[in-house]
């Protein structure tokens, strides 16, 4: 007798598939997360430097303004990244 969790996944699996990736996508995704992730730490790297610099010299509002900045770039290179893999889970490439 199967459980209630194996029926439901059994379920899920009739309504929506789960999509099997080739290797060629798996590396493509990968390979988006690792550039990414480089980004990231290029951002923060340079801008880090400027929130410290800015609240040595006791220029609070202007790192606040850094770190904001620090916040939407991290965020617009994540949304950007996730369309990209999207787009390579779709098979419509990068």
């Amino acid at each position: 007798m199967k459980s209630a969790y194996e029926l439901a996944m059994e379920r899920l699996q009739k309504q929506s598939p789960a999509k099997q990736l080739t290797k060629s996508q798996k590396t493509a995704i990968a390979e988006a997360d690792m550039a990414a992730k480089a980004r990231i730490a290029e951002q923060e790297l340079f801008l880090r430097d400027k929130i410290a610099g800015a609240a040595g010299e006791g220029k609070y509002e202007e790192a606040e303004q850094l770190e904001q900045q620090l916040a939407r770039e991290i965020r617009r290179i994540k949304e950007d990244t996730e369309e990209k893999k999207e787009k390579i889970r779709n098979g419509q490439g990068a």
